[in-house]
């Protein structure tokens, strides 16, 4: 690789700011674009679970392993399953030794972005087209007409990438569930019934294709996903509903579960946001395809299992490493990187497939107890 290789990668997410710090630290430049106008520009969502075995290996190798661990959220590995009554059916305490500690993930974006060079980070850069050039480099241009050549293109722009067309024809597919998001403030305070039937971390009420699960968040926040097996298009009508309505709706199939569950939704500080679930193939790959690849959702997008921001952490860095350990053959480094996370990304989706089974299927909840039963703590 000379110096004046131009690697580009779109997206600015977990995924995309992990290569950029991993290709920093070996004295590679590249430069994230992302369609966002600031790093502010919208809410990064709740807390993450980070895992021992790989986002937590990937910050290792970014070296912000002793800046995420400041982050932890203390306490938030205990876990909870209850019946649709109330009744604990198991409970996990967080004594510290686990090894998904939980972190925000504006937080832990935050970091990544701090340790970046000024203006690695090109916000307000929207994708809009691509054009192959031969001999792997592509003419990128975006929504504000702004247009560059690059050698090295990293899709990393999610769930819907504009790059992954590049590579492949697969295209998310509707999975046959949503995670309708809700909110309770101050919910110590407010609601103690149902703060204490969450408990101080991650909580599952579930049955056969529905659930409620919460986490609570640091200031007494508690986040719940209403977790319903569905039509794509009644959801629908949650997202077309007044507030009022569409928590109605939803409290409505959940009709006789225990009042402090039902709280988390009908006492929603916001409007509820509907996230439908699509999935790319759990095999999903693609050949060898000159001077571009694809990490995180834009190449493994699938249901969620706690390993999405993992995964993508985790591809980061192995991306960074394989560019960094042989500069003058970037093919062979592509190659190299993808044949890994292929399999890796296989045994994860696969795993999330079963995880939803173990969850919404004919046996939830007992399948779930089951599950975290035979998991040890720390594991």
């Amino acid at each position: 690789m000379n110096m004046n290789t131009s690697i580009v990668i779109i997206g600015a997410g977990l995924g995309g700011l992990m290569l950029a710090r991993v290709l920093h630290i070996h004295g590679i430049a590249a430069t994230v674009y992302e369609a966002e106008t600031s790093p502010m520009a919208r809410t990064q969502g709740g807390l993450l679970d980070i895992h021992d075995f790989n986002g937590q290996l990937a910050l290792k190798d970014a070296g912000l392993y002793e800046e995420f661990v400041q982050l932890i959220h203390h306490g938030g590995q205990a876990s909870r399953v209850l019946a649709t009554d109330g009744t604990v059916l198991f409970e996990d305490d967080d004594d510290g030794t686990g090894g998904r500690p939980e972190v925000r993930r504006g937080e832990l974006r935050r970091i990544l972005l701090g340790s970046l060079p000024p203006d690695t980070v090109r916000w307000g850069y929207k994708l809009s087209h691509v054009q192959a050039l031969g001999q792997g480099r592509h003419e990128v241009s975006f929504a504000n007409d702004e247009t560059m050549v690059s050698d090295v293109l990293v899709g990393a722009d999610g769930a819907w990438s504009r790059v992954r067309p590049l590579l492949s024809d697969a295209q998310p597919v509707y999975a046959g569930l949503a995670l309708v998001e809700t909110w309770l403030s101050d919910c110590d305070q407010r609601y103690p019934a149902t703060a204490q039937l969450a408990g101080g971390g991650a909580l599952f009420a579930v049955t056969p294709g529905k659930g409620i699960l919460t986490h609570r968040e640091p200031d007494g926040v508690l986040h719940a996903y209403v977790v319903l097996r569905k039509p794509q298009d009644w959801f629908s009508r949650i997202d077309e509903a007044t507030q009022a309505d569409a928590l109605s709706c939803l409290a409505a199939e959940f009709a006789g579960w225990h009042p402090a569950l039902t709280t988390m939704i009908t006492a929603s500080d916001k409007a509820p946001v509907v996230r439908l679930v699509h999935e790319l193939p759990d095999e999903h790959q693609w050949p060898r395809i000159p001077g571009v690849t694809l990490l995180g959702d834009a190449a493994h997008l699938m249901a969620p299992s706690g390993e999405g921001a993992n995964l993508a952490l985790l591809d980061g860095a192995e991306l960074g490493k394989a560019i960094a350990a042989q500069p003058a053959d970037i093919e062979a480094a592509l190659l190299s990187f993808e044949q890994q996370m292929f399999v890796r990304s296989a045994a994860a989706a696969a795993d999330a497939k079963a995880l939803q089974e173990i969850c919404y299927g004919a046996r939830a909840p007992h399948s779930l107890v089951e599950m975290f039963s035979a998991v040890p703590a720390s594991a």
